[in-house]
C-alpha cells in the first residue's frame, strides 16, 4: 500500500480531528464518510476534500473497501461497525472508549486477530514528546522507583449536556464520566506506571439528572508498587486534567484539559538529587504536542511499513480494564478488584452497570 485509503463512520464533533489527521498524512487519502444523517455527512466532505458519501457502512465497505475504516460513532455501536470492518478487510481506529463492554472489545481483537488486521483505540493523551519523555525516565529507572500519583480528571458538563438521548444512560453509552472522560487520564496514567494490580472504586450522583455517575472517586495500585488517588467528575466549574506522579527521586505533574504540550509538564528533583543530574531530565529540544494528528499518523506509518502498533496506540483494553474495574468495584461496596478477578467476572464484562450513590439533596 502506498497510499491508505481511508473511510470514517460518524461524522460528529471529534470525527474532524481524524479527518485532519487523515489529510495531514502525506501517503492517505479520505475517500468515504457515513453518517445516520445524510446532511451531517454530506456537509462533513464538503470541509474536508468531498470524500464520497453513504448512506450505510455496508453500502461503503461493498463498494470502497477502504484500507482503514476511523470508528467514530458513539460507543454503543463501536463493536458492530468495527467488526464490520475488519472483517471486510479493513484496519479499524476507533475513539475511546473502543467498546460499552470488556466482551465486546475482546470480540473486536478477536475479528482483528482472525482477519490479520490492526484495531487501534484513539488515547491521544499518550502522544506528545514530554510524555513519551518522561515515560523513559520512569521506565528506565533514572526516577528511582514510583511511589504515590494523583490523577484527576475534573472537568464540567452542564445539565444540557446529560439530556442528550444517548448520554447518561447505561444501555447507550456504557458509563459516565469515569469511562468517557477518566478513561483519558487513566490510559496516560497507566502509560507512564504499566500494569495495575488491585482497583478500589466509588461512583457518585452529586448534582445532575443521570442515570449513571456525574462523579466517582478511586484507589489503584500499580504491579511496580504505586498506588494512585483518581477522582472524577463532570460538575467541577474550574476544569482541569492533572497526573501527579511522586517517585523516590522526583515529582513529575501535567496540568493541563485537553491535550497538553511541553507547558504542561514539569519535573521537581527531590532536595537530595544535584543540578547536573536533574539537567539530564530536561524535556527534548524539539516539542511536540499530544494530538489526534501524531497517533494517527504513527499508526499509518506502522500500516505501512507492515510493523506492530506504537506504543502510543497499542494495549487497546489496559486503560479499559482499569475504567472496568472501578465501576466493578463500586457494585461490590468498593472491595478490591484483581486482573484475575476482572478476567472472569460475572457481570461487569459484559456492561458496566453498577450502584451509584445519590447525593443530591
Amino acid at each position: 500500500m502506498n497510499t491508505l485509503r481511508t473511510a470514517i463512520v460518524g461524522t460528529g464533533g471529534i470525527a474532524n480531528a481524524h479527518a485532519r489527521s487523515v489529510l495531514a498524512h502525506p501517503h492517505a487519502e479520505l475517500v468515504a464518510v457515513t453518517d445516520l444523517s445524510p446532511a451531517a455527512a454530506r456537509a462533513f466532505a464538503e470541509r474536508y476534500g468531498e470524500p464520497t458519501v453513504y448512506e450505510t457502512l455496508e453500502e461503503l465497505l461493498a463498494a470502497e473497501h477502504p484500507d482503514v475504516v476511523h470508528v467514530c460513532t458513539p460507543p454503543v455501536a463501536h463493536a458492530a461497525q468495527a467488526i464490520a470492518a475488519l472483517e471486510s478487510g479493513a484496519h479499524v481506529i476507533v475513539e475511546k472508549p473502543p467498546a460499552p463492554s470488556l466482551d465486546e472489545l475482546d470480540a473486536m481483537r478477536d475479528a482483528a486477530a482472525a482477519a490479520g488486521r490492526q484495531l487501534a483505540v484513539v488515547f491521544q493523551q499518550r502522544t506528545g514528546t514530554a510524555a513519551a519523555h518522561v515515560r523513559g525516565l520512569l521506565t528506565s529507572g533514572a526516577l528511582g522507583r514510583p511511589l504515590i500519583a494523583l490523577c484527576e480528571t475534573l472537568w464540567f458538563r452542564d445539565p444540557a449536556y446529560f439530556a442528550v438521548p444517548w448520554r447518561g444512560k447505561w444501555e447507550t453509552e456504557g458509563g459516565g464520566p469515569t469511562l468517557g472522560h477518566a478513561i483519558h487520564q487513566l490510559d496516560l496514567l497507566a502509560f507512564l506506571l504499566g500494569d495495575w494490580a488491585t482497583v478500589q472504586g466509588r461512583l457518585w450522583r452529586l448534582d445532575r439528572e443521570t442515570q449513571t455517575e456525574d462523579a466517582s472517586t478511586a484507589t489503584i495500585t500499580f504491579a511496580g508498587g504505586a498506588v494512585a488517588q483518581v477522582t472524577t467528575s463532570a460538575v467541577s466549574p474550574r476544569e482541569i486534567s492533572t497526573i501527579r506522579i511522586d517517585t523516590q527521586r522526583a515529582t513529575v505533574t501535567v496540568d493541563h484539559l485537553y491535550g497538553h504540550g511541553h507547558e504542561n509538564w514539569k519535573i521537581t528533583p527531590a532536595p537530595h538529587v544535584g543540578a547536573e543530574e536533574a539537567a539530564t531530565w530536561d524535556l527534548p529540544a524539539v516539542e511536540e504536542r499530544s494530538d489526534h494528528e501524531p497517533l494517527v499518523r504513527d499508526v499509518y506509518d506502522a500500516l505501512l511499513s507492515d510493523s506492530p502498533l506504537p506504543a502510543t496506540a497499542d494495549a487497546p483494553a489496559r486503560s479499559f480494564e482499569l475504567v472496568a474495574a472501578i465501576y466493578a468495584s463500586a457494585a461490590a461496596d468498593g472491595a478490591p478488584v484483581t486482573p484475575d478477578d476482572l478476567a472472569n467476572h460475572p457481570t461487569h464484562r459484559r456492561g458496566f452497570a453498577s450502584p451509584v450513590t445519590d447525593l443530591r439533596s
